[in-house]
């Protein structure tokens, strides 16, 4: 069953994964997709955008020919333009994209994964399939990639990288620092060091912890106690990169057979390709 869901009604953007042709893919084969951000982590100010992301699955001539299709992007905004209160910021990866971001540990990919059902839009036995099995994406590896996205807020906190249009001057002059760049450093370290010890992410965060972060969003905390809590989630995280009970790395010819598997099942459910033949 797929759930009912309001797509934009203007869904074509000038971002080059926004034409005609990836807005209609997306609409037309979404298998998962939910709230992703800081409503999904429960550490929201009321005055965020909405942040969603899925899993479409596109048809044969875009994996065995020679068109492409890796992602389908909407924002409210024009390109360039921060987004502000009630705008709504859409991914929707194809299935092989997703899946291989995934399989490497991207921390904002793997929500999906994890995405509690009053958070979800659509879902189908497909992405119900993804949302079972969690551990057929996770590996050690994962501890590598929330310590880069931790060190890259970091850096950004204390002004050691800057990325365009992300600086908000208006955090620095009332607050005294960037408090979303400190939120999501200390957010990453604690969901990383728990999926590294658990195989999951709580989601929203566990009340003590989500408590906190609401404090610092809204600059109760400072920004060395902030970096202090840090580098501690980020040693940890460096022990579990070696000692977390995950396999080293992704059983990738597992998730071959299961991308080639869904794939098929999906085509021939929807009349892309003819049936099995034995």
């Amino acid at each position: 069953m797929t759930l009912i869901y309001q797509w934009p009604t203007n869904p074509v953007t000038t971002n080059p994964h926004g034409s005609r042709i990836h807005a209609d893919i997306a609409m037309s084969s979404t298998v998962l997709l939910g709230q992703v951000g800081s409503g999904l982590h429960g550490v929201t100010t009321g005055n965020d955008d909405r942040d969603e992301m899925g899993v479409c699955i596109e048809g044969p001539e875009f994996v065995t020919g020679l068109s492409r299709f890796d992602q389908y992007i909407y924002r409210t905004q024009a390109e360039g333009v921060r987004s502000g209160a009630g705008d709504l910021d859409l991914t929707v990866y194809s299935l092989r994209r997703w899946a291989a971001l995934a399989a490497a540990g991207n921390p904002t990919v793997l929500l999906l994964a994890f995405i509690p059902p009053e958070e979800i839009v659509i879902q189908t036995d497909v992405g119900r399939d993804i949302q079972a099995h969690p551990e057929r994406w996770l590996s050690r590896e994962a501890a590598l990639r929330f310590g880069g996205y931790l060190v890259s807020q970091r850096d950004q906190l204390l002004g050691l990288k800057s990325k365009k249009h992300t600086n908000r001057p208006e955090l620095v002059e009332t607050l005294g620092f960037d408090t979303k760049f400190a939120y999501h450093m200390v957010r990453l370290g604690l969901q990383g060091v728990e999926l590294l010890t658990t195989g999951r992410v709580t989601l929203p965060m566990p009340p003590v912890e989500r408590k906190w972060l609401q404090e610092l969003r809204r600059g109760e905390h400072t920004q060395e106690e902030a970096l202090d809590w840090a580098a501690d989630l980020l040693d940890q995280l460096n022990q579990l990169a070696e000692i977390a009970d995950l396999p080293a790395q992704p059983d990738r010819g597992a998730i071959d057979r299961w991308l080639t598997d869904t794939y098929v099942s999906w085509w021939e459910q929807h009349g892309l390709i003819g049936g099995r033949h034995g």
